[in-house]
């Protein structure tokens, strides 16, 4: 029986996905709270000196006190070892890539609105940004190199570069995001036989049951259309990815750490077609108002979807 489960060894390198993932959101939550203070007054014609020196001093605060943090919750009781690599790149059907491309741009995104906020240039908050995202992330990723049983993962580190160059591709081009990397949730049914692995509770659900999650690129076709508006620029397209029946990283294992046995289940991709409302582009007059649309852009809205999987379409009238 115990040649069927998982090693302990690959059930932490699985488990180091969760770890950035879990930072990472602690990331975004401190840039919601910053990007809700920020539309108090946002005046991004001057640069404010305070304004700067505050959220540059919060934002240095934050990174030296989640990185210590970090690593005493989850790297200081683990050997530590000589630089090395892991290849974890064909892991849980690449969710968990998506899903660092997705947190990549939207602290880019996040990031770039609190330093305009300061007053400082468009190029330059936009560098600063995508550079801090990257600062993040990859140094979760330097912890993972120096400890047994993790590694640096390229994959990984690729997908973040990927995010944070969407931002910084759009703001080259266009000076305006027309893309946006959003995601949704609904729960699986398969948390409940690796709780351990997959979440027992509903906000580790949504952080670590990799098929419930969906990561979706939204597009808003009206902003190309530059001197005629056929299409409004808040209605978008939006293409999805996601996978299912998943209970473990590279394969799905007989049983379960506690011995019990398992579905016996094929893992697959699903590809979802639907519409969407990019909050952002909704022009309003109210800075609350404007504090809500940015803080949920993250968040694909719920849509009529056809879903392709398993060489079948499916049509949702209503999917999140």
């Amino acid at each position: 029986m115990n040649s069927c489960r998982l090693t302990m060894s690959s059930f932490e390198n699985i488990n180091a996905g969760f770890r950035t993932r879990l930072f990472s959101a602690s990331l975004c939550i401190w840039l919601l709270s910053q990007g809700i203070w920020a539309q108090e007054s946002y005046t991004p014609d001057t640069l404010n000196r305070k304004r700067l020196n505050a959220v540059a001093i919060s934002a240095g605060g934050t990174y030296a006190a989640g990185m210590t943090a970090l690593y005493g919750m989850w790297y200081s009781d683990y050997e530590s070892t000589s630089f090395r690599f892991f290849d974890d790149s064909k892991q849980w059907l690449g969710m968990d890539k998506a899903g660092h491309a997705l947190t990549a741009y939207q602290i880019s995104r996040y990031g770039y609105d609190i330093l305009r906020w300061t007053g400082l240039e468009k190029r330059k908050s936009m560098w600063w940004s995508s550079g801090v995202s990257l600062l993040f992330l990859t140094n979760v990723e330097v912890f993972d190199a120096y400890s047994k049983g993790w590694g640096f993962s390229w994959a990984d580190f690729g997908a973040n570069v990927s995010g944070a160059g969407l931002f910084v591709g759009q703001e080259l081009l266009w000076q305006e995001q027309r893309m946006m990397l959003k995601f949704s949730y609904s729960e699986s049914s398969l948390a409940e036989y690796r709780p351990e692995l997959l979440g027992s509770g509903n906000l580790e659900k949504i952080f670590k049951d990799y098929n419930g999650q969906t990561v979706w690129l939204s597009v808003s076709p009206g902003s190309f259309f530059i001197d005629e508006k056929i299409i409004p620029d808040w209605l978008c397209l939006s293409f999805g990815y996601g996978g299912q029946n998943m209970l473990g990283g590279t394969a799905n294992p007989d049983f379960n750490e506690g011995g019990e046995a398992l579905p016996q289940v094929t893992a697959y991709r699903q590809y979802y077609l639907s519409l969407d409302v990019d909050l952002t582009k909704i022009k309003t007059k109210s800075r609350f108002l404007n504090t809500v649309f940015s803080t949920f852009a993250i968040l694909k809205v719920p849509a009529p979807t056809l879903e392709f999987s398993q060489g079948q379409s499916q049509w949702h009238w209503l999917y999140f």
